[in-house]
């Protein structure tokens, strides 16, 4: 369930795959390098955010952004099995979990901020409030990964 939580979350912002196992194995360390590592990892997933609204930002179910979103998904998905020690048959399936779920994540996301700006459902700018909905779903569900 997590490796497709994480994958569902990739689809939508493809900088938690590599955000969520850092934060989760660098859980409880204060080292320099755990907290530059976090650091880091914080930095992608924010920027990721506002790149996402710009409007030269292709659409992630282009080519080549859906394949680098499964394979996010897959990687991120195994780093997370590997950091947390799950048992080998967890860990073999991760990988393939977590690209499935990127590829939904990405498809449902990309679906929803479509029909959000077409139908208005926010008056004013609806493909940013869309995208912010989708932030805040991506973020909650990195939160509770790495809680």
């Amino acid at each position: 369930m997590r490796s497709a939580a994480l994958g569902l979350a990739t689809g939508g912002r493809s900088s938690v795959a590599f955000a969520v196992p850092v934060v989760v194995a660098t859980r409880g360390r204060d080292d320099a390098p755990s907290r530059a590592l976090r650091a880091i990892a914080r930095a992608a997933v924010l920027g990721e955010v506002v790149a996402d609204k710009l409007p030269v930002t292709p659409s992630r179910l282009g080519s080549p952004q859906l394949a680098v979103r499964l394979v996010a998904g897959a990687a991120g998905a195994l780093a997370l099995a590997v950091v947390e020690r799950r048992g080998p048959v967890a860990v073999g399936g991760a990988p393939v979990v977590g690209a499935l779920g990127a590829f939904v994540g990405s498809v449902v996301g990309a679906s929803w901020r479509e029909q959000a700006a077409a139908s208005g459902v926010a008056a004013l700018q609806p493909d940013l409030r869309a995208a912010l909905v989708e932030d805040a779903a991506v973020l909650a569900t990195a939160a509770a990964l790495t809680a």
